[in-house]
């Protein structure tokens, strides 16, 4: 588990996150999911665009350059929509809409991802970048 933080806010964008740096783990992202609770969500690394094909619910969208800085955001992406590409972005996180006005994110904020020790051996195995984190 994962912890994203707004470094430039001082809120908590995720409290209970999920990686997913496999290509399988990415593509399902978070199809199936019916309910997506405060603080829950997912991070998609390697990632410069989404789409919400088959999922049931809307999501808030934070991408993140490689220097952990957002450069891009979507409120309350639909089911079925089809997000924009951010060449720029290292990776991106899905959370619950409401989530970037209640965290006050914005373009340039710096986040950090806070890797939970359970999750950190396996982090490092499958995901260089994700190790520095």
């Amino acid at each position: 588990m994962v912890q994203v933080e707004n470094r430039s806010r001082n809120t908590i964008v995720l409290s209970h996150g999920k990686m997913a740096n496999t290509r399988w783990a990415r593509l399902r992202g978070l199809i199936g999911v019916r309910d997506l609770p405060e603080g829950h969500g997912i991070i998609l690394e390697p990632c410069h665009g989404v789409h919400c094909m088959f999922m049931s619910i809307p999501i808030d969208v934070i991408y993140v350059d490689k220097n952990h800085r957002v450069v891009g955001l979507e409120r309350a992406m639909k089911p079925w929509a089809i997000g924009k590409i951010y060449r720029n972005s290292r990776y991106v996180v899905e959370a619950p809409v409401g989530t970037i006005e209640r965290t006050q994110t914005q373009i340039g904020d710096q986040l950090k991802i806070v890797v939970l020790e359970e999750q950190r051996a396996a982090l490092q195995k499958t995901s260089p970048s994700s190790a520095s984190l």
